[in-house]
Parts: C-alpha cells; structure tokens; sequence
C-alpha cells in the first residue's frame, strides 16, 4: 500500500534514513526540512528526482506551510523528527530550542489537528502522528545503571532534554484532549 507520509526533519541522519528506507518500500515522502547545521541534502543525493519524494525547504514552525503540504498531498502520517538538538548547543543558547523544538512541535500538532478534522471517517481513523523523541528525557546513567524503560521517570538535565520532555507532554496532551492519534517513540 503507497501511502504519503509528512517527514520533518527529514535531512538529518535519523530522518533521512527513514526517508530512503520508506521511499524504497514504496511510501511517498513530503520531506520538510529548513536544512540548519544538521540538515544534509547529500544524504538524499539517491532520491534526486525521485517521483516518490518531495522536498520542501521549510520549518515546522509555519503552520500555513504545514497544513498546505498536508491538504495538498493529502498525507496519511506525519513522522516529527525536526528538532533542535545536541545537549552542549543547548547549554549555550536554550532560546532556539524551546522555539523550535516547543513552539514548532505546538505549531505542528495544531495544523495536524485542523487538517484530521477536515478528513473523512476512515482517514481519520488511519491517520497517525509519529514523534520521535530521546532518552535524554530520562536523564544521565552511570555504567553500572540499568537501561531507561519506557516507565521511567523523566528527569531532564539539560534545555534540549527539557525541550524534548515539554514536547512528550504537550503530544501526549493532543491524544488525550484532542484525540490525535500520537504516538512517541
């Protein structure tokens, strides 16, 4: 089954893999991407003029952009791996991650929210939101720590981990307030 999955972030070294994995089974991409330090178009260089995918230079925060490419496209899944990240850029300029990684995913999920409203019963039902998030919500382990479980609690140490845990919630939140079908990983 070809479906159109939504990928932000998809430049990246996690999102892009993701990207070449899902084009080769099929899946049509719309990857949204505003390529900062972590984007790379080289590591799509084999999607070039590929029919299955379409970038799109742009950021989550714009949430005109965001629901244009899903009415458009008419995406079935939006899988967020856009973020701010790496702990010591944090530490040295917190503000451009509680932008992106808090007001961009809050942007995000309201145009996801407006465009499942607009869709059929059947399409609602299958549409999916994908958030990929990070153990750093969980904190710092020693060598002798056990590994994080899906039940511990969250205890971030720096702006990007605590940038990360506000945005579990606030995706958390949707599923329970909203009913947008989320799910995190």
């Amino acid at each position: 089954m070809r479906r159109t999955i939504l990928v932000t972030g998809g430049a990246g070294f996690i999102g892009s893999n993701f990207v070449l994995q899902r084009v080769a089974a099929g899946d049509r991409i719309i990857n949204l991407d505003k390529l900062t330090y972590a984007g790379n178009l080289g590591n799509l260089a084999d999607l070039r003029n590929h029919p299955g995918h379409v970038f799109v230079n742009g950021a989550i925060e714009d949430s005109e952009l965001v629901g244009d490419l899903l009415r458009r496209h008419q995406a079935s899944a939006i899988v967020n791996f856009a973020a701010e990240s790496h702990v010591d850029r944090s530490i040295l300029g917190p503000e451009e991650f509680i932008q992106t990684n808090v007001v961009g995913t809050f942007r995000l999920l309201e145009a996801t929210l407006k465009h499942c409203r607009t869709l059929g019963a059947v399409e609602q039902r299958d549409f999916r939101f994908l958030h990929v998030s990070t153990d750093e919500v969980y904190g710092s382990l020693n060598s002798s720590d056990p590994g994080f479980r899906e039940d511990t609690a969250y205890a971030p140490n720096s702006p990007y981990s605590a940038s990360k845990a506000s945005l579990d919630h606030l995706v958390r939140s949707y599923f329970h307030t909203y009913g947008l079908p989320v799910l995190t990983t």
